[in-house]
């Protein structure tokens, strides 16, 4: 056997010297690396148990609306756009989508916000998608089956639309909302916001504005709730005076936010927010001393008092808001509208584009002799003091039962209308089918149609305004809503005055026209007896809507009785397409012959008026007072000329030269009677069928 040499320590090359040691220190070095390992693995636990327990103080928002024309909807995405640029989810929820009894409970427990935007509609009622929601919520309130604190850690903030106008109602369904939450324990987390869409009334000048300004501040209580905001102090720290002082400067700054609630000691309670609230124990929430009652009541006088001089000094000053907000400008003149300084618009009817074109005239000219290519349409107010069913604008002209906008002069309303007009028909020059000479003749109006929208006879100056129009050779077609009495009493002479009789009782009155006055009947009265007492051409306009008021005969038959009016117009309701702010269908559009039906049941009861026209295609019938019947034939058409003559000669005696409406009378055409073969349609024009187009039902 062969033995190698050993190999001396001094003769191994330095690599296998270096891990010799480190086999040799195996041990120490593994004892070095336990004691770094092991701190760093308990601080990297220490960090993950951390993150993982960290507190979600919101988890998202829950935004529910109770919308009948889209607004409150609309309010309700742009509220989601801006919490989701937080950071934060946010969900929009329509809340007939909602059913509260399974679901609102659970909100209590997920950290969400909900925010409601609701609309209050007719009487004060909750719009139709908001209703079972607003029932349920009503009847838990004061159910003892769910208690006091049913919605106990429920988050919650509230902002209305509603219309102060409608006084007893405004904003009541906001309100209600806000406080059955409350008494369900629910937590306010900001004072309510009230949306005001009487531009007059509105604290920042259009509902609009109004809900700006309330978002601005939801979103940053918002942000303060989502960092964690701190426990509500209990009033028992140590530097007491400080607390005190700082819930008193919080507490003014939120009445100073929301002077609205400062209506009653109810919504003084009721609104207090939740920020204070919180500190107090549960039975002490609803104790309020008589003396701190007395002091309460004593300041809601102060406030009010101190709001109605300031509308006061307001109205003195001459700073009066105008009656065209942005938003309301945008939405009518997407419809088509022309507007003319702060109030007034002027739109060229369907039937003036007709004609122009030889295509037929609308039933004015049939019934009256109105030459429809020159005929304007216009009004010098956009305000209305009813939102009827069948409106078909859609109710996006302003309402109110005053005035107290801006006033244009009446100078300047009639000289943009004429040139607005006349720029509208200038676009018709060149356009196959136009004739010629209806254009040149469309450039001089002839006619003024105050019946575009919204009430005329409100507009101040409205007297003015007519003797301009026949200054200016132009015949007044002026219609009301009969809600103004005293208005249609003291106006000058028109051509012929109109007043809309959509219903003959009282609650189908208030179901058709939806009127803003309480003592709304009343007015309606009182219209047609001021109607009566005029001594020019008068007509009674009603518009059926079936099943809704063609079953009311005998009592049109009283109504017309009490005004004995000239004329009245028998209309079938024109459907204007499907709207969030009406219920109407094409079911409740009358065929022609069912017009025609009601007309002659009505006719047969009225022992001086008969049928005299007929204009089938605007669903249309005369009836007439027989004094106008005479040797046998009808004189419902107007001498244009001889008005102008007569209006003339009241104007420059000062009104003591009078005259009647049997005064400017002039021969109606065969053709335009009832039961003529034409039915309406003058021959001397061009019928013209539409196929496969949707109708034009703008205009007059």
């Amino acid at each position: 056997m062969c033995f190698l040499p050993p190999v001396s320590q001094d003769a191994r090359s330095p690599t296998e010297s270096y891990f010799m040691w480190l086999w040799h220190s195996r041990l120490y070095l593994y004892s070095a690396a336990a004691h770094l390992l092991i701190p760093y693995s308990n601080l990297s636990r220490c960090l993950d148990r951390k993150q993982e327990t960290k507190e979600v103080h919101v988890s998202g928002v829950k935004i529910f609306y109770g919308s009948q024309t889209g607004t409150a909807k609309g309010f309700a995405n742009e509220l989601s756009e801006e919490v989701k640029s937080l950071g934060l989810p946010a969900e929009v929820i329509d809340m007939k989508d909602y059913d509260p009894d399974d679901q609102l409970a659970d909100e209590c427990i997920s950290k969400s916000v909900c925010v409601f935007l609701v609309a209050t509609y007719t009487d004060g009622q909750p719009t139709e998608n908001a209703e079972w929601f607003c029932k349920w919520l009503e009847e838990a309130s004061t159910d003892f089956r769910y208690g006091k604190t049913y919605l106990k850690g429920l988050r919650y903030a509230v902002f209305g639309l509603g219309n102060s106008v409608y006084v007893g109602h405004y904003n009541t369904v906001c309100k209600n909302v806000d406080k059955w939450l409350w008494m369900l324990s629910g937590r306010r987390i900001m004072t309510r916001g009230e949306g005001d869409c009487n531009v007059v009334k509105s604290l920042n000048g259009s509902i609009q504005a109004d809900f700006l300004t309330w978002k601005v501040k939801f979103l940053n209580r918002l942000k303060t709730l989502a960092k964690g905001e701190k426990k509500s102090c209990s009033g028992k720290c140590k530097t007491e005076g400080s607390c005190k002082n700082k819930r008193k400067e919080r507490q003014e700054e939120e009445k100073k936010a929301s002077p609205q609630n400062n209506s009653s000691e109810d919504d003084l309670v009721e609104s207090s927010s939740d920020e204070d609230e919180s500190g107090l124990p549960d039975e002490k929430k609803t104790v309020l001393d008589v003396e701190d009652l007395g002091n309460i009541m004593n300041s809601v006088k102060k406030a009010k008092l101190s709001k109605l001089n300031g509308v006061q000094k307001i109205e003195d000053e001459g700073e009066r808001r105008e009656m065209i907000t942005p938003a309301l400008r945008e939405a009518l003149t997407k419809q088509g509208y022309k507007l003319i300084g702060s109030h007034s618009g002027v739109k060229l009817c369907r039937w003036t584009k007709s004609m122009l074109r030889g295509r037929g005239g609308c039933y004015k000219h049939t019934f009256y002799g109105i030459e429809s290519h020159r005929c304007m349409e216009t009004t010098p107010s956009l305000a209305c003091a009813n939102k009827c069913v069948f409106c078909w604008r859609h109710h996006t002209n302003p309402v109110g039962t005053e005035w107290r906008w801006k006033m244009d002069p009446a100078e300047k309303i009639l000289e943009d209308a004429l040139e607005k007009h006349q720029n509208m028909i200038r676009q018709f020059r060149g356009v196959p089918g136009v004739k010629p000479d209806r254009y040149e003749e469309g450039l001089a109006v002839k006619h003024c149609a105050l019946s575009l929208v919204g009430e005329p006879i409100m507009y101040p100056e409205i007297n003015n305004f007519i003797r301009l129009l026949h200054h200016h050779q132009i015949s007044s077609f002026l219609v009301t809503n009969a809600q103004f009495p005293q208005e249609i009493r003291s106006l000058v002479p028109v051509t012929q005055l109109y007043v809309s009789v959509d219903a003959s009782t009282q609650d189908s009155l208030k179901k058709i026209d939806r009127p803003l006055f309480k003592d709304f009947w009343p007015r309606f009265l009182d219209s047609l007896k001021a109607l009566g007492e005029k001594k020019q051409r008068t007509v009674y306009r009603l518009t059926l809507v079936k099943s809704w008021n063609v079953e009311e005969m005998q009592a049109y038959s009283e109504l017309i009785a009490l005004g004995q009016p000239d004329f009245i117009e028998v209309k079938g309701v024109t459907y204007c397409g499907e709207s969030s702010a009406s219920s109407l269908t094409m079911a409740n559009v009358p065929w022609h012959q069912e017009v025609v039906t009601f007309v002659q049941q009505l006719a047969d009861m009225l022992p001086e008026y008969e049928i005299a026209c007929e204009h089938e295609h605007s669903n249309c019938l005369l009836i007439a007072h027989t004094k106008f019947k005479m040797d046998g034939e009808w004189w419902t058409w107007i001498d244009y000329e001889r008005f102008q003559e007569l209006i003339q000669a009241y104007d420059e005696s000062g009104g003591q030269q009078t005259f009647s409406a049997l005064d400017y009378v002039a021969k109606t055409p065969s053709w335009a009677l009832f039961g003529a073969q034409e039915q309406g349609f003058d021959p001397a024009e061009t019928r013209f069928q539409r196929r496969n187009k949707s109708k034009d039902i703008s205009g007059c």
